[in-house]
């Protein structure tokens, strides 16, 4: 049987991500793809385009990795995990990538595939102590900061929680009276 063959029935003809019917082809998961079916996956033509340039990625169609992240198959594993990492400035990605659990050897396998380009840490975000954060930490405030179209001040001491990341290590987003906002870091000391 080929490996198509394989996929098609492995996917029941529908996009292993999205869950799209038709238009179907092979995805070969990078690197190290050694031609077999746990390293590849039958995609969409949008899952494929989307994965080949994330800058493209929309977020509404991303949304199907709620339920596909949690594939048995390494490869779909592996695939969700890159859009997750490359979606975190959408509310609802960094949840879900908190929630994905890799083995060892399949998030090492999702790590190798992203370039500088894709990874949010390339260059690290830091406090205003010059402490390397990290999506999901808690940082406080230092400094009162108007927030502008909020209609209201961060206080000096607020805390934030589970904070994400952004494509500009100068900013992290987080949610302050029930709204989320984008911080610069040079106001922030993360909390142990």
């Amino acid at each position: 049987m080929s490996l198509q063959e394989i996929l098609t029935q492995r996917c029941s003809n529908k996009c292993e991500l999205c869950s799209a019917d038709g238009d179907l082809s092979v995805y070969e998961v990078q690197p190290g793809n050694d031609g077999s079916a746990e390293k590849s996956a039958m995609l969409c033509a949008a899952c494929c385009s989307q994965i080949g340039d994330p800058a493209t990625a929309d977020g509404k169609h991303w949304r199907c990795l709620n339920e596909s992240m949690w594939s048995e198959v390494p490869a779909v594993q592996v695939l969700a995990w890159r859009m997750l990492t490359a979606l975190q400035g959408e509310d609802w990605s960094h949840s879900l990538l908190e929630s994905l659990y890799l083995d060892e050897d399949t998030q090492q396998w999702a790590k190798a595939g992203m370039t500088a380009a894709d990874d949010v840490s390339a260059t690290p975000t830091r406090d205003s102590n010059g402490t390397v954060l990290v999506a999901g930490d808690t940082v406080t405030v230092i400094k009162d900061l108007v927030v502008k179209g909020g209609g209201f001040t961060a206080k000096r001491g607020t805390t934030v929680k589970n904070i994400r990341l952004t494509s500009n290590p100068e900013h992290i987003e987080g949610r302050v009276n029930g709204t989320q906002i984008v911080l610069i870091s040079a106001y922030l000391k993360k909390t142990n």
